[in-house]
């Protein structure tokens, strides 16, 4: 008698999950996914079929453990989304949509929607100069405070503050922003602002890797402190405005390789950007000889 065995349906994502080089490289897809307009079911749904071949609804939901009518929805709001096809058989099975092309599709639906907003814009200015406003009898500034969650929320606000500054920008990148920082064009952000005779100082730690990206910064200027400097990055504007970055960690701090999720706190609050300004001028002059 011939033994029936159970087909393995799951052999590429098993063998991912077994590896840790690709399912950290895995984990990483998943965050950016989740950071560009997916969910997070969304995007473990995509990227397990991305990983196999055509899948039938209840094999997803068997692989990734989740409940057969999220399931469904799921793989219904990625085909909307242009993400994921059905394939006309009985059963009904659905397969992905090559990972460049579903790139570029999450890419033009944001694009899109900034088109969208930005040709609504005149029209809502109009309707909200037409709305009634409280009356504010206290002229006098607040000092208020805002979290800013993720890089492309810190970028926004930091490109922000800095196109804004009038006389001094000071900033200061520990040796893990720094790569991230580069790559978000803030730099050639601030290098076309010395044109604007602004009096711009960077600092960052005495590292190979902070010199590797700090020597690309050609019109800045730039000093490095002791490596062993602990000091969250910073940025300081006019002296009335602070961006100060906070690290979350996600899972038990007894991890050896706990994961790190970025955030900030952006605030014109006095005391602590005093606070900031004088520390950043103490690590300035006491730059590594």
């Amino acid at each position: 008698m011939e033994t029936c065995n159970k087909p393995q349906v799951f052999d590429v994502w098993e063998s991912a999950k077994r590896n840790k080089k690709a399912l950290k490289s895995a984990e990483i897809i998943e965050n950016i996914l989740q950071e560009h307009g997916l969910s997070k079911n969304e995007s473990k749904v995509y990227l397990h079929l991305a990983l196999s071949k055509e899948r039938k609804a209840g094999e997803i939901s068997e692989a990734l453990k989740l409940h057969r009518t999220d399931t469904y929805r799921t793989l219904q709001d990625l085909e909307k989304k242009g993400l994921v096809s059905s394939v006309f058989e009985k059963p009904l099975k659905f397969i992905a949509t090559p990972f460049d092309r579903a790139l570029d599709a999450l890419i033009e639906a944001k694009r899109m929607r900034i088109q969208s907003l930005e040709r609504k814009k005149e029209t809502l200015m109009t309707l909200w100069k037409s709305l009634p406003k409280p009356e504010i009898k206290d002229n006098q500034q607040r000092e208020v405070f805002q979290i800013l969650d993720g890089e492309e929320q810190i970028n926004l606000k930091a490109s922000e503050i800095i196109q804004n500054a009038q006389k001094e920008i000071k900033m200061y990148t520990s040796e893990d922003d720094l790569p991230g920082l580069y790559h978000s064009g803030l730099i050639e952000t601030l290098e076309k602002l010395t044109k604007k005779k602004i009096d711009i100082k960077f600092l960052t730690v005495d590292t190979a890797k902070s010199h590797f990206f700090a020597e690309k910064m050609k019109r800045l200027k730039k000093r490095v402190v002791p490596s062993e400097t602990d000091v969250p990055s910073f940025i300081l504007t006019d002296q009335n405005q602070l961006i100060f970055v906070i690290r979350k960690t996600n899972g038990s701090q007894r991890r050896k390789k706990a994961r790190h999720k970025i955030a900030a706190l952006w605030t014109n609050y006095e005391a602590f950007i005093k606070a900031l300004g004088t520390l950043f001028n103490e690590l300035w002059d006491c730059e590594t000889k």
